[in-house]
């Protein structure tokens, strides 16, 4: 992993190393996205020195937490084995693919009981399927912490940095001057073909080499699609398979909700809600909910049934559909452009805002994503191109006069009456600019 590379999640976690009210910190995301470079280098950065123990790698270790609950033991065994004494505060504890090791897990709560002055953190691939078994794990003496692919705002700090301090600094409804602009629609076009993978974005910085980006791309789907066949637990792996495949087909639709029947012909949600649950927990998806009305407090009108799936990296859903990098760079219109773009301004939302987005469609209309900030209701347009606002969302405002109305494009930032246009690249911004 470069070292170039700067993570959001770094803020956190140094907010949660002096927090008084510090538990053993657990990060959960997909395989690949960062976790254990992230891990040793806040290690590495704000503590003395770290230990690192990998529960897939060494397997004496499992037998170190299966014979003891002490952690003050735990913490004698682990110097030994490490080779320095651990100290409280000072060194910090790192346990990766925790998952292995579920006597760990669980040990996690004795340490915040017991021994809460030593730092540790852990990680592991497929731990938000785990997770979300209550029983498999200390629930309320754990902090989570969700880790993503990179977002833009990582991605353009990490390839160029100039033009991320301009970035950085935009402030709201300031005008962005048009070579700006046109170099910032170019970051997120190459954003959009590489996405957010670490490896992908390294390579990007070292190479400058889109058909090893492609190569990469291709082995990380090779990876996840192997680890649902390694998947033993109570879900069909062959479904997840299936369902994980069904996305690009799914999107392509001139109506994006999953249907079951895409995935397999007489497909049932009885046949594949649990896999669907697999994935969304693992990190490799993102469920977007229909809400019958569009009302605070969003969740609670949230349509169980009726949803839309996104692939969490924008670059590796690209790949999977198979578009071509020039259909993104030259000014084109693409069949897969509007889901592309949705997908990507999904994954920049997420996080942002205490409530997750939804969407709204019924026989008449559609808004393509709704976000709750506060009490207020904001609707979203996402648009791949430089064209006006859908009548749907027109109607929207014109009917409900909404404080903020967005509409993501390739177009300038600017106010149109009562629309603002947010440009695509702004989309990771769209809290700080309200």
């Amino acid at each position: 992993m470069v070292s170039r590379l700067k993570r959001n999640a770094i803020h956190e976690l140094v907010a949660w190393k002096s927090s008084e009210d510090r538990k053993p910190m657990v990060l959960k995301g997909a395989r690949q996205v960062g976790k254990t470079w992230l891990m040793k280098e806040f290690g590495q950065n704000y503590y003395d020195s770290y230990v690192y123990f990998n529960f897939d790698e060494e397997d004496e270790l499992k037998s170190i937490f299966e014979a003891n609950k002490n952690p003050q033991r735990i913490i004698e065994l682990l110097s030994l084995i490490a080779g320095e004494k651990i100290l409280p505060g000072k060194t910090l504890i790192i346990f990766d693919e925790i998952q292995e090791c579920p006597e760990a897990l669980n040990t996690l709560k004795y340490f915040k009981e017991k021994a809460n002055e030593y730092h540790v953190i852990a990680a592991g691939s497929l731990l938000g399927t785990l997770l979300a078994q209550p029983k498999s794990y200390p629930v309320g003496m754990v902090n989570l912490l969700d880790i993503y692919p990179l977002t833009f705002d990582e991605f353009l700090e990490a390839t160029d940095e100039s033009l991320y301090a301009y970035y950085s600094n935009i402030q709201k409804e300031q005008p962005i001057l048009e070579i700006f602009h046109n170099r910032l629609l170019e970051a997120y076009n190459y954003y959009l073909i590489i996405g957010g993978m670490p490896e992908c974005v390294s390579s990007w910085i070292a190479h400058k080499d889109p058909v090893k980006i492609s190569q990469i791309q291709k082995e990380l789907i090779e990876v996840y699609e192997n680890d649902f066949s390694k998947h033993n637990g109570k879900v069909n792996s062959g479904r997840i398979l299936m369902v994980f495949r069904s996305i690009v087909t799914q999107l392509a639709k001139s109506n994006e909700k999953f249907m079951y029947g895409a995935v397999r012909e007489g497909g049932r949600a009885r046949d594949f809600e649990e896999s669907i649950e697999w994935l969304v927990s693992a990190g490799m998806l993102n469920r977007v909910y229909n809400v019958s009305k569009m009302e605070h407090p969003l969740a609670a009108f949230d349509k169980l049934d009726q949803f839309k799936l996104f692939v969490f990296d924008t670059g590796l859903l690209k790949h999977m559909a198979g578009i071509d990098n020039s259909a993104i760079l030259l000014k084109t219109d693409y069949q897969f452009k509007g889901p592309l773009t949705e997908n990507y301004i999904l994954q920049q939302l997420r996080g942002q805002f205490e409530v997750e987005p939804r969407y709204y469609s019924d026989k008449n209309s559609e808004i393509d994503f709704l976000i709750q900030y506060g009490t207020e209701i904001i609707p979203v347009e996402a648009k791949g191109g430089e064209d006006k606002s859908a009548p749907s969302f027109k109607k929207y405002i014109a009917d409900r006069h909404p404080e903020h109305a967005l509409r993501c494009s390739k177009r300038g930032y600017r106010k149109d009456g009562t629309i603002t246009n947010l440009p695509l690249y702004l989309v990771r911004k769209t809290k700080d600019l309200l």
